[in-house]
């Protein structure tokens, strides 16, 4: 899959953007899903940042860029959507979970990601978590964090590997409805999962942040998922606790 290009000179000229008097950033003329049920879907809008928030998103912001003093992008064949609370942190580009899942509505994180056309809204944001290097851009609280494939900001240090403790209500064993999958979730932060009698096929590390879990897999993947009614929806499987 190619990787949807920005433009290197305006990307060279954010770059340089530093300062007391840093120009605000403005996305244009892209499809953007916003993920807040009152505005819904746009096409070739805008989304105008003010630091690390959002200020602005709809169409023909861009007739104001020039007053604004905005640092115009051209999104054109390109789509944003939000990098919900673990995507970004799961990309590895930023070092722990953002503390406010937000839409892209003004006021809410400056986190979103800039994907292929192509690309709906539900499968861009599988696609950040799994394969951020293919997007065009990944915005990290106002700061473009990854750009045509490549970091611009340094790799989070992982903290210190040490045995941490897991509380959470959703702690222990979760079958899936066929019974071909059990992963059991233990206090210590880790998972162990049997899968059709086979043990110990997938292990690694987790956390729970309210009603999502994200898992790092001992083999390097990482993946999540979302508990709703007591139900665990994770990669296609639906789990129930023991």
């Amino acid at each position: 899959m190619s990787i949807p290009m920005l433009d290197e000179a305006v990307l060279a000229r954010i770059t340089a953007n530093t300062g007391d008097r840093r120009r605000p950033l403005m996305f244009v003329n892209a499809t953007i899903h916003t993920l807040d049920p009152a505005i819904g879907d746009l096409s070739a809008a805008d989304l105008l940042l003010g630091g690390e928030v959002i200020v602005g998103v709809g169409p023909g912001l861009h007739t104001a860029a020039e007053d604004d003093g905005a640092i115009v992008v051209d999104c054109t064949g390109l789509t944003i959507v939000p990098a919900v609370i673990d995507g970004a942190a799961v990309a590895g580009l930023r070092a722990s979970p953002a503390n406010r899942v937000g839409a892209l509505t003004p006021g809410n994180p400056a986190t979103f990601a800039v994907v292929a056309a192509r690309t709906s809204g539900a499968s861009a944001l599988e696609m950040i978590v799994w394969r951020p290097e293919q997007a065009a851009a990944i915005v990290v609280d106002g700061e473009i964090a990854l750009v045509n494939g490549r970091r611009l900001t340094p790799a989070p240090i992982e903290p210190e590997v040490r045995p941490r403790s897991e509380q959470s209500p959703y702690l222990g064993m979760w079958i899936d409805e066929s019974g071909f999958v059990h992963q059991e979730l233990t206090a210590g932060g880790r998972y162990d999962e049997t899968r059709g009698g086979r043990p110990h096929a997938y292990q690694g590390s987790f956390w729970i942040d309210g009603d999502r879990i994200v898992y790092h897999d001992d083999l390097g993947f990482w993946a999540y998922g979302l508990f709703t009614d007591g139900v665990l929806h994770h990669a296609g499987y639906v789990f129930h606790r023991q």
